[in-house]
């Protein structure tokens, strides 16, 4: 009897091991070719120079990666692609399709093949997401909502990484930061082809059905949680896309007269929403991922809200506003997508992440383009103030879900 208990404790200390493993693996399989994301971003004011930018054609360096990603995410949701075929192959192939689309901005003739490689950048990258969303939840049963922060932290240092690239690279070198990202999107597809499988966990497969996009709209819960999601993506990428100009702008005030230092402050930004990932991970995992994502959206709500007073200094107020934004603004976004997990019809996992994922990101173009038309109308010292009303319209979804008896299917009933 003792022996059973000892062979039974070894397997499940076997398989605890293995599924950290496999964390790592799908973490560094999707960070490395999310470097691709922004890329150009990282590098707009080299590329403004070289092709003559308008603007609003500097917007959609960033937009048309997002209508990409919208697209692609959209498509596979229609077609339930992650339903379908193997998540590992799927991310492999979309992360080399990455790479392919992101090197060829070096040889792009003209800005609008730039746009072009950009837009199939997303449409790539909708093959990279969703679908590790998934293969992690397949390991993680329970501690899913810390498991899906750790993947969101990864995720969230690619794409802080082409600033710090950026920041490291000479005024003319801007190449480098699209090599360096092409290559780190091809070592993520070779890395996770050979290194990822699925776990003990996994979902029903299924076909292709339209109806079964009916079946999630009309599920009340997930679309509270969806709605949660918009809030928190009207103001995520447009605060990650504007946050290297809207500290340029204040580069004066702030005593940044280097553009280096500049990429060095947005790549800090960006990156702590690494630690506030995994942080928003354990705290769902302990009080909730409703309570966990509501509090979150509060604080970044009120940095969105206050970020302009400090625009003129002193910097190290600035810094830490700008950093706790940072932390806040992505802390929560794991537990939407644990969410979906949960809340959705199990055999239709992919298809919800991947319907969250591409409506989402859509409605981050419009924010985009916003606080692009604030800056130009009012300046940029209060562009930010239009990205408040997101994370409000989040907390209040997020309090109507705890309070539906289906919210007890979240994190094994912590909501």
């Amino acid at each position: 009897m003792d022996m059973d208990h000892m062979t039974a404790a070894n397997v499940a200390a076997a398989s605890a091991a293995r599924r950290w493993l496999m964390l790592s693996v799908v973490s560094v399989g999707a960070f490395l070719p999310m470097t691709t994301w922004f890329s150009a971003t990282a590098i707009a004011p080299q590329l403004t120079r070289l092709w003559d930018l308008s603007p609003a054609q500097g917007a959609w360096m960033t937009g048309a990666v997002q209508i990409g990603f919208a697209i692609g995410a959209l498509a596979s949701s229609m077609a339930g692609l992650p339903d379908v075929f193997s998540l590992r192959k799927l991310i492999g192939v979309s992360a080399l399709t990455a790479t392919v689309a992101n090197l060829s901005l070096l040889f792009a003739p003209s800005v609008g093949l730039l746009l072009i490689a950009r837009f199939v950048t997303g449409l790539a990258l909708a093959g990279v997401y969703p679908p590790a969303v998934k293969l992690v939840s397949t390991w993680f049963s329970r501690g899913r909502g810390t498991a899906l922060g750790v993947l969101l932290a990864a995720l969230t240092l690619g794409s802080a990484f082409p600033h710090l690239v950026s920041a490291r690279a000479t005024e003319l070198a801007w190449q480098s930061v699209i090599v360096a990202t092409s290559l780190a999107a091809l070592a993520g597809a070779l890395f996770i082809l050979w290194m990822g499988e699925e776990g003990p966990h996994p979902f029903a497969r299924s076909t292709f059905d339209p109806r079964h996009i009916k079946t999630l709209v009309r599920n009340r819960a997930l679309m509270l949680a969806n709605l949660g999601y918009l809030g928190h993506m009207w103001e995520l990428y447009a605060m990650w896309g504007w946050i290297l100009a809207y500290i340029r702008a204040g580069g004066p005030g702030l005593g940044i007269g280097d553009p280096g230092a500049a990429s060095f402050l947005a790549f800090f930004v960006v990156a702590s929403g690494g630690i506030g990932s995994i942080a928003g991970g354990i705290m769902a995992d302990r009080i909730g991922r409703t309570a966990t994502a509501a509090a979150m959206m509060v604080l970044s709500g009120f940095c969105a809200l206050t970020i302009g007073l400090s625009f003129a200094g002193p910097f190290w107020l600035f810094a830490i506003v700008a950093i706790v934004w940072g932390a806040t603004v992505i802390g929560d976004s794991a537990q939407f997508s644990a969410m979906a997990t949960e809340l959705s019809d199990q055999r239709y996992v992919g298809t919800a992440l991947s319907l969250q994922l591409s409506v989402g990101i859509a409605l981050t173009f419009c924010s985009i383009h916003l606080v692009s038309f604030m800056a130009e109308t009012v300046g940029w010292r209060w562009s930010f103030l239009v990205l408040a009303p997101g994370p409000l319209l989040g907390v209040v979804a997020m309090i109507a879900l705890r309070q539906m008896p289906s919210a007890r299917l979240i994190a094994h009933g912590l909501r």
